[in-house]
């Protein structure tokens, strides 16, 4: 599914980021350190836990084999998670890795198995009750997993999760187009984002399928098993003039703060203007975590007690000033091994894994 060479390709989540701000999209092509978050890798380790289940090879297992499928999955997912985890860790910015949440993936990935069922025409059964013939029946509706998707002028690109056959539709080989979403389902319908999403894997398979194909887009919510159809008109020559607008520049894209771009951005510190918008009070103060530069007035390099001096912006090019507002801090870990790597090479600033970036 490949087209033209192109300097650069857009996928949906990096027009979504332009749309939200393009600032934060600018900003994250500038190979910034990266931050890592738990929503992300529990995510990802279902979708991949997902995968795994779909291309499970039962050569030499008989069909009527019960008792493998729960185990299988918590097996499946625990592999995954576990690669999550190290990899979440090696991230140069990330919180505490939270063990407990793993009970919460295996429900997702069990959401995720049961519309698996419904989409086969299957009746839903304990996952120790499921045969494997009756798993085969599942994996058969299957079309591709993971499938790496490109338009045919190249400036288009993403990576879907399932492409299904649609046996409502099996007459006229009708397909869906299903991305498996893990986080918290919508109250009544899609997000404009979600839904630009799936339009835009639609439209791109619908390059790659014959004519006379019926193809639909989905989006699964694993939490609560729901399952939402996106339509809409073809969005493709939409997404071609954002490419256009997307052309990286030397300087930055205009910074648009709002409550929906800025809460969980993580290039916020790289960011001056959210941070002159939250004290100019064009945002909240509250459900925003914050990422800001602070200055470190103080550092033990024995205990890791350090004092930090909070900054403030001024104006929108990035300058800062100093505040009365101190704190201390015990750094522990990755947190101390970096200040004391930086302090060694007299930098200026650097992140650490938490909620601000230390400034000297």
């Amino acid at each position: 599914m490949g087209g033209t060479a192109h300097d650069f390709q857009i996928s949906p989540s990096s027009w979504n980021r332009f749309e939200e701000c393009p600032r934060k999209y600018w900003l994250s092509r500038q190979r910034l350190p990266r931050k890592a978050s738990m929503a992300a890798s529990m995510g990802t380790a279902i979708h991949n836990s997902v995968e795994d289940l779909c291309n499970l090879d039962f050569s030499g297992r008989e069909d009527e084999e019960i008792g493998w499928l729960h185990s299988s999955c918590r097996e499946t997912l625990q592999k995954r998670w576990e690669e999550e985890r190290t990899l979440f860790s090696e991230t140069p910015r990330h919180p505490r890795w939270k063990d407990e949440s793993f009970s919460v993936a295996l429900d997702g990935l069990i959401g995720a198995i049961s519309i698996l069922f419904d989409k086969a025409m299957l009746p839903l059964e304990e996952l120790s009750s499921v045969t494997v013939k009756t798993w085969k029946q599942v994996q058969d509706i299957v079309v591709a997993t993971e499938a790496n998707l490109e338009s045919k002028c190249g400036r288009l690109m993403g990576r879907l999760d399932l492409l299904i056959k649609d046996l409502e539709d099996e007459a006229n080989g009708g397909l869906i187009v299903a991305d498996l979403k893990t986080g918290k389902p919508p109250e009544d319908e899609l997000s404009e984002k979600v839904s630009r999403q799936l339009l835009f894997y639609r439209d791109i398979m619908k390059e790659n399928v014959t004519e006379d194909q019926d193809l639909r887009a989905e989006g699964w919510y694993s939490s609560n098993n729901t399952v939402y159809r996106a339509e809409g008109p073809p969005i493709l020559e939409e997404a071609i003039g954002a490419w256009e607008m997307m052309k990286l520049t030397e300087t930055p894209f205009q910074a648009t703060p709002s409550e929906d771009a800025c809460s969980f951005c993580e290039w916020k510190a790289w960011c001056p203007r959210w941070w002159e918008a939250k004290y100019e009070g064009e945002l909240s103060h509250e459900g925003m975590f914050r990422d800001e530069v602070v200055r470190l007035v103080r550092l033990d390099q024995e205990s890791g007690a350090a004092l930090f001096e909070r900054t403030t912006p001024v104006g929108g090019d990035g300058e800062l000033r100093g505040s009365d507002h101190r704190f201390g801090a015990l750094l522990k870990g990755k947190s101390l091994e970096k200040i004391r790597q930086m302090d060694q090479a007299k930098a200026r600033w650097i992140p650490i894994p938490g909620q601000y970036h230390v400034r000297w």
